[in-house]
């Protein structure tokens, strides 16, 4: 969006400087013109903001329909940094080595501290962010997508906007039987700010939690799923002017169009059981 024009540009000197074959490296003005970055670089400046799922969607684009002109596309914050020179060989050899491995999760670490919180472990038994381990969706603004997975089962929702939009696409990609791996030795170094920070997030998530169940969902744990984080909503005790957001997110969510609805198999329910996370939760 134009606001971090030195940690953007920090950014991609980081990718630059990764070992091995030199990155393809795009850049997405959503809403804003693309200035200052190197030669060499490919942008694409968008007249409005699409959002997190739209702009990354039009990045995909910009590498040939379904980023077909690349095997892997690595998705980065522009307020991140690739601290290791290594990562980007990681991310070739993790895919060489399981050709069934379709989206790999780094582990996001605060550059002070070196601290990874706990909702950067795509998990939930997240106490411990240095184990690496098979996971049932990923953290957007520090992946590798491999781009059969966007050619198999399309794009990023771009109707959510902001929020859960990685975990739509992970169901579809496991549904279509690709796995998920987190990797801790893979980091993205990113400063450690709450979500809350953006003023659409209560409603955003909670619209959002909706729709994820009602397009992805087999009927019968729709509304478990959904009641499910109703109620761990309000054992947070969330703020009344929150709340009343969320609240009017969760109407949202059932009463406007959630795009196409694709319910995963039961088999696929399963799957995700047995990896620690059935969803309903």
């Amino acid at each position: 969006m134009g606001e971090r024009p030195e940690e953007l540009r920090a950014l991609i000197d980081s990718v630059r400087a990764q070992e091995g074959e030199p990155i393809e490296v795009a850049v997405v003005g959503n809403g804003a013109p693309v200035t200052g970055v190197p030669e060499g670089v490919r942008t694409v400046d968008l007249p409005e903001n699409l959002g997190i799922p739209g702009g990354r969607n039009v990045g995909i684009e910009a590498f040939g329909p379904s980023g077909s002109e690349v095997d892997v596309l690595l998705f980065l914050d522009d307020d991140g940094l690739l601290p290791n020179t290594d990562t980007a060989k990681l991310v070739r050899e993790a895919f060489a080595d399981d050709e069934k491995l379709g989206i790999v999760s780094f582990r996001i670490a605060d550059p002070e501290t070196g601290t990874t919180q706990r909702r950067h472990v795509p998990r939930l038994r997240a106490s411990d962010p240095m184990r690496s381990s098979r996971v049932t969706t990923f953290l957007g603004g520090a992946n590798a997508v491999r781009t059969s997975v966007f050619a198999e089962v399309g794009g990023l929702p771009d109707e959510f906007f902001y929020a859960h939009e990685e975990t739509d696409l992970a169901w579809r990609a496991l549904d279509a039987g690709w796995s998920i791996d987190y990797r801790a030795d893979m980091v993205l170094f990113h400063p450690a700010t709450p979500p809350s920070r953006h003023a659409v997030y209560h409603r955003m998530v909670a619209r959002n939690r909706v729709w994820l169940a009602r397009r992805n969902l087999p009927a019968p744990l729709v509304p478990v799923y959904v009641g499910v984080w109703l109620l761990l909503t309000l054992a947070r005790r969330p703020s009344s002017d929150a709340l009343k957001a969320w609240m009017g997110g969760f109407k949202e969510g059932w009463r406007t169009p959630c795009g196409p609805r694709r319910p995963m198999r039961w088999r696929t329910v399963w799957r995700l059981t047995r990896l620690g996370r059935p969803p309903v939760i």
